[in-house]
């Protein structure tokens, strides 16, 4: 099972299960992920979602192994069509459930990966947690669910995305991204922790809180702002098209080599 799912006192887990392979994501994962938060939403016996990756890494992002030359045939559209379901739509979808939910990260967050924590409410860092989103090396302006603005501020948001370098657990939570960092063998017990502590709280009135903050982050622009960017990030596909023909423009294994 690429996810895994577990349901107690009242704290819904879901963890990726692709240790392997540092959590790398592919389409299967993410369909299955989107299910397990579809079902912690539905399910009335869940107040808190926890998510969390198995073995030393959180997620490396999308799944690159074996990946060479697109198909000849590939288009714009159907990268778009891909990207704005699994991507964008799936992001979002977390983003809006509404219970509160907890990202636990350990080792490396690339690129993906962050498409997974950023949609989570509160996350919970280890301290050799690593973040970083290092697509500009792709010829592309960052990740689809580009929330590097309003998780880091402008400057520092340029500053990982122009160079690539790995934002710390502790800069993360300097700037407010990461609210609590922690041994790395203290990661799953002081988050457990933190969530059976929301836990206790009226489900109606912690839907409500999350929904104001949601609601006024929207009324910032939140919303809009991830929408039209997620388009920005399409014309890096095309640009790589009409130049190479391939949705990207640096060879996929120098990349992995960059991330390593």
């Amino acid at each position: 099972m690429l996810i895994l799912y577990e349901v107690a006192d009242k704290i819904a887990t879901i963890t990726l299960n692709r240790p392997e392979v540092a959590n790398a994501q592919n389409g299967d994962l993410l369909d299955e992920l989107d299910a397990a938060w579809r079902r912690a939403a539905d399910d009335d016996e869940v107040s808190v979602i926890v998510l969390r990756g198995a073995g030393k890494h959180f997620s490396a992002g999308h799944d690159l192994r074996g990946s060479g030359p697109a198909p000849s045939k590939v288009t714009l559209d159907q990268i778009y069509r891909v990207e704005s379901r699994r991507y964008l739509e799936y992001s979002l979808r977390w983003r809006n459930v509404p219970k509160p939910s907890i990202a636990a990260v350990q080792g490396r967050c690339i690129a993906g990966g962050l498409l997974l924590c950023w949609p989570c409410d509160l996350i919970v860092a280890a301290e050799d947690a690593l973040f970083s989103d290092p697509v500009v090396l792709m010829g592309i302006g960052g990740v689809e669910y580009h929330g590097h603005t309003w998780e880091l501020g402008p400057r520092k948001a340029k500053e990982i995305l122009f160079t690539g370098r790995p934002v710390t657990a502790v800069e993360a939570e300097q700037v407010g991204m990461v609210n609590k960092v922690v041994p790395r063998d203290q990661l799953d017990d002081q988050t457990r922790d933190l969530a059976a502590r929301i836990a206790k709280m009226p489900p109606f009135g912690l839907r409500q809180a999350k929904r104001a903050v949601n609601q006024t982050l929207d009324i910032q622009g939140f919303y809009a702002a991830i929408q039209s960017v997620f388009d920005v990030h399409q014309t890096g596909h095309g640009n790589a098209l009409s130049v190479s023909g391939y949705p990207v423009l640096v060879n996929l294994e120098e990349m992995k080599q960059k991330i390593e």
